[in-house]
């Protein structure tokens, strides 16, 4: 075999072999947006979604065999989903159990908060416990009063939000908040954590809800939704 036959054979075998390692992180890439914890350890699992999402497809959502969704509704002071109302109302009848999600500003006093979040979510006793986001640091506000008080304000904003709801929300803690202020084992409330992939322990203490795919896609029309399960 001459010279350049052999440099011939050793770049198709590079090639082949690139090909391969493209097919293999291709595959693994939708493997994991197809990933889901397996039913029979947590039976119940449903989706997070928001304006992000867009609309939700009650028929998408089935396929999917979601048991509930929990939608983004507010942010801070004024922030609002922009389809947490047609989401609402699309969800009104359709027998899959649905709550909404607050956003939480360290940066900004409780009341208004609780005043924003009041507004757009109903006072409706067949709404999931009400979740309250926790990932933005009181740090972030550059004002050390607001960070000796954040505690104290998040408090606050539970009880109203509870008094409205009727109900004990639950913590949605990201792992950066939870590191930095330990809040699990200060507020005693259900806790929702996030790991995509690998179930969470960063909380010190038992989890209730887990984002557990962040980044999934519905099988019935290819769209984006994060993945949320529920341990018993």
């Amino acid at each position: 075999m001459g010279r350049k036959t052999k440099s011939k054979v050793r770049v198709w075998i590079a090639l082949l072999l690139l090909a391969g390692v493209i097919a293999a992180g291709a595959y693994a890439w939708w493997a994991s947006r197809q990933w889901e914890p397996a039913r029979a350890e947590y039976p119940v699992q449903g989706v997070l979604t928001g304006e992000a999402e867009g609309i939700i497809d009650l028929s998408a959502l089935r396929t999917a065999r979601a048991d509930f969704v929990y939608l983004e509704a507010s942010r801070g002071e004024e922030g609002r989903d922009a389809v947490f109302g047609r989401n609402l109302a699309a969800l009104a009848g359709s027998g899959i159990r649905h709550g909404a999600v607050h956003v939480y500003d360290p940066c900004v006093p409780a009341d208004r908060q609780a005043a924003n979040f009041v507004t757009i979510v109903p006072r409706d006793p067949d709404l999931l416990p009400p979740a309250i986001a926790l990932g933005k640091l009181a740090s972030e506000c550059g004002d050390p009063v607001l960070e000796a008080a954040m505690e104290s304000e998040l408090t606050t904003f539970i009880n109203q939000v509870e008094g409205h709801a009727g109900q004990p929300v639950v913590l949605k803690v990201s792992p950066a908040f939870e590191e930095a202020t330990r809040i699990a084992t200060r507020i005693e409330r259900n806790l929702w954590l996030e790991s995509d992939f690998v179930e969470p322990d960063y909380a010190g203490r038992p989890w209730t809800l887990w984002t557990a795919n962040s980044r999934a896609i519905n099988p019935a029309n290819g769209q984006p939704m994060r993945w949320v399960v529920v341990q018993n």
